[in-house]
């Protein structure tokens, strides 16, 4: 029997497309496996979606809310199961996804806060009578979320969109369709009125049924720069359709006048190997002064990144990394260390397949500083070291890309952090801090190509509803003065 992995209008369903499944990374082992859902499927939990609007969307916020924070408690008494699951699919270790858990459940008080701060209601009397703002929901939203945070990410728009009104059908990446049940039949359980969400299981055509849906009335992407740009191509001549996208990022990290080395030096391996350099806020080029200072720090950076611990999730040793997401994964990342090593780049770590049939790869830090780079996002722990003469030249270089969502500084110069946070041009502007740590009560996106100017996080609230400005009076009456040319 298929298991059943789609979940329409409240009844868990087997899709009727074809076989997938997800692997775990650090062993090659079938974590789930089932059947994708069909075009047909999928405009099928986009009516049920629609359906369920109306009478979701006028409860109260209160009702809504109610349930919500059902969720979060069911989120919390699950953490252990949630971070297993996640850890099993992503390969990460089990401390991260302790916090990805945590920060599931951490998102429904944020998110609140933010509806009530930055949509809401707010009403004035005037001579005019009483003006009114008000938010409503788009309707029935897609949210498509990414491999990396599967639980977290999506999160991150389905709650604000609940609380807002929205119903919504959730397309999970395919390389963690079990993150991405658990996390729906702990909706199911929260108590959600049938058709309020639904979660379409697959991969290329099941996304593609679902974005081209005329019933889909916006997009909450968060996923690669090619995905994202195919979803605002296509949404190009639709401007009724909603489309927040959060992309990728050629981060770039410097490093300036700084008297703890080994402070720095921690910070860096924080923002270039984290979750093994799977963020999209991931320093992926590190600018380092052409200097003593500059050797020094590169060799206590080289030094400590060659003894990062790279293990399995559940080891009672906890390694700082896992694997990257899968086999593929690696070897792409292997293939381009090997393309800059052919451009003239120099292995100060190199990497190295650590184990055949899985994703794991030790971190490398290659120096390019005399390589004519390409201006690419390397999904994964392969940091670029630059080496520069003037602190100028290397915030010019910084914003030699065409994305833009996080860029640091490493320095104890106030005046260098003044300059840099002028001219850098990114969403996230770290100072002595890793490029990675973003807070959620504020905003997170990007410009150029790390999104379409609709940050998520704090400022979600912003995309999942709609301004609705009002004049109002109690009767219809008669003004004192009637505008000239006017009698009655």
């Amino acid at each position: 029997m298929l298991h059943k992995n789609l979940f329409i209008n409240n009844q868990w369903l087997a899709g009727e497309g074809t076989s997938f499944k997800s692997i775990n990374p650090a062993d090659g082992s079938t974590v789930w496996e089932s059947n994708s859902a069909t075009p047909d499927q999928v405009g099928n939990a986009i009516m049920a979606a629609q359906k369920a609007g109306w009478e979701w969307s006028q409860k109260t916020l209160d009702e809504r809310i109610e349930v919500i924070k059902k969720f979060e408690g069911l989120v919390r008494d699950n953490k252990e199961k949630i971070a297993e699951i996640i850890s099993q699919e992503t390969g990460k270790p089990f401390w991260e996804t302790l916090t990805e858990a945590g920060a599931m459940a951490g998102k429904i008080d944020i998110s609140i806060k933010a509806y009530h701060e930055r949509t809401g209601v707010k009403e004035t009397d005037t001579a005019s009578g009483q003006t009114a703002i008000r938010h409503k929901p788009h309707g029935v939203l897609a949210v498509f979320g990414p491999y990396n945070f599967p639980a977290h990410l999506p999160n991150g728009h389905i709650v604000p969109a609940l609380i807002a009104g929205n119903t919504i059908v959730f397309k999970p990446s395919e390389l963690t369709p079990a993150t991405a049940e658990l996390t729906i039949r702990l909706w199911e359980a929260a108590g959600l009125p049938e058709g309020v969400i639904n979660l379409v299981q697959g991969e290329v055509e099941t996304g593609v049924a679902l974005a081209k849906h005329p019933q889909v009335d916006g997009i909450l992407f968060t996923g690669s720069e090619t995905v994202g740009k195919i979803l605002h191509s296509q949404l190009g001549g639709e401007p009724g359709k909603v489309l927040a996208l959060e992309m990728g990022g050629n981060n770039p990290l410097i490093v300036g006048d700084i008297k703890d080395v080994n402070g720095a030096v921690y910070h860096t391996i924080q923002s270039a190997f984290i979750s093994a350099g799977q963020r999209c806020t991931c320093a992926r080029r590190l600018f380092v002064p052409n200097t003593k200072e500059g050797d020094i720090f590169l060799d206590k950076l080289t030094e400590a990144t060659a003894n990062i611990r790279v293990s399995h999730y559940n080891d009672d040793n906890q390694p700082f990394i896992g694997p990257v997401v899968s086999e593929k994964a690696a070897l792409d990342l292997l293939a381009a260390q090997d393309k800059l090593l052919a451009k003239g780049a120099k292995a100060l770590v190199k990497m190295e397949h650590l184990e055949k049939g899985t994703g794991f790869v030790n971190p490398a830090i290659l120096d390019v500083s005399d390589v004519e780079l390409e201006d690419e996002e390397y999904f994964g722990p392969l940091l670029q070291v630059i080496r520069y003469e003037e602190f100028e030249d290397a915030i010019v270089e910084s914003n030699n890309t065409r994305f833009g969502l996080s860029a640091g500084l490493l320095s104890d110069d106030r005046a260098q952090f003044d300059e840099f946070y002028t001219k850098i041009r990114a969403g996230i502007v770290n100072w002595n801090n890793q490029t990675t740590g973003a807070a959620g009560t504020a905003p997170f996106g990007g410009v150029g190509n790390s999104g379409n100017h609709k940050p998520s996080a704090y400022y979600a609230a912003d995309y999942c509803a709609y301004p609705v400005a009002s004049i109002e009076n109690n009767a219809c009456s008669l003004p004192e003065n009637l505008t000239p040319g006017v009698k009655l």
